[in-house]
């Protein structure tokens, strides 16, 4: 068979798994040669190796939306553009949240997948960010906003998208279904068809899709190949765990899901052989880890246990549960990675810790964060009762003390906490808002009445630049320190997001890994004390080799005496390598 038969043959068995138990219009070979056509795939295209990696040590992600900076008569997007160029040069990658015309939700109620929101700029913006950086691009695959075009023709029963969106009736028995809210889960619409309910995993301007109808999924792929042709080489699959609902189960994790990951990452390398699919799925570390498949599912998936682990960490002087949660986690294998991060737009989820973190460990979590302006969000978990879901606080003010209170330490913490996540295995992804140091923000609290508004702020750029001008200043200080930290990453080969990482022993309150280069030529141990208190490093227990010469990347020191002991200041971070 040619290449070109051989995708079809594949993308129609794939199709034939995820839709075995609908009945289609249509056969599988011809949806799968819409697909191909949809995503312009010819004969002499793309064909991607196995288990390849499209990612490197130098490979640094920043979070932010198109408008966390804003400067008077420019757009957002080339405000975003300049202040990259000024400042983070170190990085080679960013994300930027949902661009699109929404309705709510900050984006992530799309009203329109093709346009950019004209507020932000336009697709000429999108396209000189991503000829400078490697672009990652949500792709909002589970719903839409209530006012798109698409389920305005729901209601009218007409046009594309009349029939694109699930629905429900109020006597199914949809009480094992998981969802992250508390709001109904059906919508009462009223149609030209009479009254339907919508299902709404998120909220009623959410509207879910209905991927049973394989129009849905075309869609989609034309969505896919347009932001291919504009520079997106990043896909983020926005809460692609819902995406397949079944009435009287779960609705959550369903094979058919992971068979529409596993098509779309087909037709993606396909099209584009460096282009990589991010799934993000806010869910139990055990269900998350699935979304790997046998790589053949997605690239990365984000490590959603690290956030809440480490700040438990931080804030007791305890690394037990960080440590008995890394040591538990598979090596990704080729053509996989984890996705690293510690804050995002989001808050901080506490679903990926249920099983790692005791309920009492959580308590205290919560009160902490309380007690440090923090807002909790909540769910409702499956047996009825409201159970906290998600921590809304700015990742400085959650670290600016421990679980005694406020003290001293906050910036010394804060940084640790980056100096920890940059060295493990995987993709780091850094917050605009941890990069700048930039606090709970209660004015757009109290504006919104969404416990996520506190974690984003929108800086004016003038007072952004008189600020980071001043070297005394916190956000100054929060910079340099953490472009540091990156600079020094990135030329490290052992910090090759697959490189190999084992967990050290050293303790409850140092907490640390070594790092191998694929080629083995570098080590690096990196160690932290996640404790307020001086701690002794007791140097002969890393087993140094003596024949090297060690250094400490951070300090840039050598360390002459490998039998010595150390002494780590509070929340100090040494990476000791053999390269300098």
């Amino acid at each position: 068979m040619t290449e070109l038969e051989c995708l079809k043959h594949k993308l129609t068995q794939q199709l034939d798994s995820i839709y075995k138990d609908v009945e289609l219009a249509l056969e599988s070979d011809e949806i799968a040669d819409a697909l191909i056509d949809a995503m312009r795939i010819e004969q002499g295209g793309f064909t991607p190796k196995p288990f390849s990696n499209h990612w490197s040590e130098q490979d640094v992600v920043m979070i932010t939306y198109g408008d966390s900076i804003m400067c008077p008569n420019q757009n957002p997007l080339a405000t975003l553009s300049e202040f990259m160029d000024t400042h983070l040069e170190c990085i080679n990658s960013v994300h930027i949240l949902p661009f699109f015309p929404f309705s709510s939700d900050d984006g992530f109620a799309v009203i329109d997948y093709s346009s950019v929101n004209d507020g932000l700029g336009d697709w000429s913006d999108i396209e000189t960010i991503a000829a400078k950086r490697r672009l990652m691009s949500d792709l909002v695959i589970n719903h839409c906003s209530s006012r798109s075009a698409w389920f305005q023709n729901f209601i009218k029963g007409e046009g594309v998208g009349h029939d694109y969106f699930f629905t429900a009736n109020v006597e199914d028995d949809l009480a094992e279904v998981v969802r992250p809210r508390t709001s109904d889960l059906l919508r009462p619409t009223q149609t030209s068809k009479g009254l339907q309910h919508v299902w709404c995993t998120f909220s009623h301007d959410q509207v879910d899709f209905d991927f049973r109808n394989p129009q849905v999924l075309l869609e989609f792929v034309r969505i896919i190949r347009q932001y291919l042709d504009a520079g997106v080489n990043i896909f983020r699959l926005d809460a692609v765990a819902f995406l397949w609902k079944i009435v009287g189960t779960k609705s959550i994790n369903l094979p058919q899901t992971h068979e529409v990951i596993r098509l779309l990452r087909t037709l993606i390398e396909h099209a584009q052989h460096d282009a990589v699919v991010i799934t993000e799925t806010n869910i139990p570390n055990t269900q998350n880890l699935t979304y790997f498949g046998n790589a053949n599912e997605a690239h990365c998936i984000y490590n959603f246990s690290l956030p809440p682990l480490l700040i438990n960490t931080l804030i007791t002087g305890s690394c037990l549960y960080l440590k008995r949660w890394q040591m538990s986690m598979p090596p990704a294998q080729d053509g996989t990675t984890y996705f690293n991060f510690i804050a995002s737009h989001d808050g901080v989820g506490l679903r990926p810790v249920e099983g790692i973190l005791e309920d009492e460990e959580i308590k205290v979590l919560v009160d902490t964060m309380t007690l440090f302006g923090g807002k909790i969000s909540s769910r409702t978990s499956e047996d009825g009762q409201k159970k906290p879901y998600e921590m809304n606080i700015a990742l400085i003010d959650a670290l600016q003390g421990t679980t005694k209170g406020k003290d001293p330490f906050g910036l010394a913490r804060f940084t640790c906490a980056h100096a920890i996540m940059l060295g493990l295995e995987g993709i780091p992804g850094i917050y605009i808002h941890s990069l700048l140091g930039t606090g709970n923000d209660y004015e757009k609290l109290a504006n919104t009445s969404h416990n996520r508004s506190i974690n984003r702020h929108r800086w004016d750029c003038q007072a952004l630049n008189g600020l980071l001008a001043d070297e005394n200043n916190v956000h100054s200080k929060v910079l340099a320190s953490l472009t540091k930290l990156i600079s020094i990453r990135t030329s490290q080969k052992a910090f090759n997001p697959n490189a190999t990482q084992f967990t050290l022993h050293l303790g409850l309150q140092l907490f640390g890994f070594w790092r191998q280069s694929r080629d083995r030529r570098q080590s690096v141990f990196c160690i932290s004390n996640i404790t307020d208190q001086p701690m002794d490093l007791p140097l002969a227990e890393l087993n140094l080799i003596g024949t090297e010469t060690w250094f400490d990347l951070i300090d840039g020191e050598v360390i002459n005496d490998i039998t010595a002991t150390q002494l780590l200041e509070p929340y100090q971070t040494v990476w000791i390598s053999n390269v300098a």
